[in-house]
């Protein structure tokens, strides 16, 4: 195995100053999603969700974003998954985006709602049959005794709903609606531009910049 620790890259594309941002981080934030769209990166909405359990365990998967705006970030999963049972125990969540073509990072805290079960059933509706079937079939994060109970499953639904399946009731939307989020660019030596945006009472954003 080569040296772990000998492997660098040195960030030389970009940076970011203050004048240069919106003041509105969700605006920011569509703005850079937008040129990693143009960028032709892969994946530019995959996103890692931190979550943590009542006990205080976290876990971390990649999921993928669904939609944004003023409100949040919204993502779909099974409510009975391992990060749904710690969101409902703990409605706080962790968003990270890493562009790394673009030396660019988005982090992103706050709380966690579901959201409405209109939005579900449209959002279900518009996905792929084959993935519609297998939200019904996968019971998500839970023990099975091999791949063959998942794909006897499939078949089954398969067969009984056809090219109708319905939303599962343990299926739908969550969104976070940021409190804090963080903007990072990759700078030479190590010294990256950091900008924070965070909600204050008064519902405007204040925007400071932290060390690297």
């Amino acid at each position: 195995m080569n040296n772990i620790a000998d492997l660098r890259q040195e960030y030389m594309r970009e940076r970011l100053d203050e004048e240069d941002v919106t003041r509105d981080p969700i605006r920011q934030f569509t703005r850079w999603f937008d040129e990693a769209i143009n960028a032709r990166l892969p994946m530019v909405n995959a996103m890692t969700l931190a979550s943590v359990s009542a006990a205080g365990r976290p876990s971390a998967r990649i999921v993928l974003l669904k939609e944004v705006d003023e409100s949040g970030f919204v993502f779909y999963t099974n409510y009975e998954s391992r990060k749904g049972r710690e969101l409902a125990e703990n409605p706080r969540a962790a968003l990270l985006f890493y562009w790394i073509e673009l030396e660019r990072e988005v982090r992103i805290e706050g709380r966690v709602v579901k959201v409405t079960a209109r939005e579900s059933d449209d959002y279900f509706a518009s996905r792929p049959l084959g993935s519609r079937i297998a939200a019904n079939a996968s019971p998500q994060s839970r023990v099975v005794a091999d791949r063959a109970v998942l794909e006897a499953r499939y078949a089954e639904i398969e067969k009984r709903d056809g090219t109708h399946p319905s939303r599962p009731v343990c299926w739908g939307g969550y969104r976070v609606v940021p409190e804090v989020i963080e903007f990072w660019q990759g700078r030479p030596n190590r010294l990256h531009d950091r900008l924070q945006y965070s909600l204050r009472t008064d519902g405007n954003w204040a925007i400071e910049r932290l060390a690297p």
